[in-house]
């Protein structure tokens, strides 16, 4: 998949299975165990239907990353901004890493978790899901 991003596209790539221990530390640096967390927590609060599962690992060639589960699609409720909707799992894992990371950062002040969020962003405002996925975490 490729999204145009100013001239720029920007790639979004699977982890293989063989580099998957590597990614979490790579992408949440110091944070990862907590980062990891947020993930599944901010998918069982965005879904009543999320109950585990496996999860994908998405490198962007931007410096982003992203999880997303294997299966999908998934009904999306969340009361602070009042959106209810479908997402495919991968927009899912897009709107939940997005909620991870800005929670992350809003506990850390990590500013390279901050960066993160903004690859991550400029991804998902080209997604094919993109009016969904902003409807999600706006």
């Amino acid at each position: 998949m490729t999204i145009e991003m100013e001239d720029q596209p920007i790639t979004v790539k699977p982890v293989a299975a063989e580099m998957r221990a590597n990614f979490l530390p790579t992408y949440f640096g110091k944070h990862f165990v907590r980062g990891e967390a947020m993930i599944y927590d901010w998918a069982s609060r965005l879904s009543l239907e999320y109950s585990g599962g496996i999860w994908e690992f998405f490198e962007l060639s931007n410096g982003g990353f992203y999880l997303a589960p294997l299966s999908g699609p998934v009904r999306v409720q969340w009361d602070l901004n009042g959106f209810d909707g479908v997402l495919s799992a991968d927009a899912f894992g897009i709107v939940v890493t997005m909620f991870a990371l800005c929670h992350l950062v809003e506990l850390t002040r990590d500013r390279v978790i901050g960066q993160r969020y903004h690859h991550l962003r400029d991804f998902a405002f080209d997604h094919a899901e993109a009016a969904t996925i902003g409807g999600a975490i706006d």
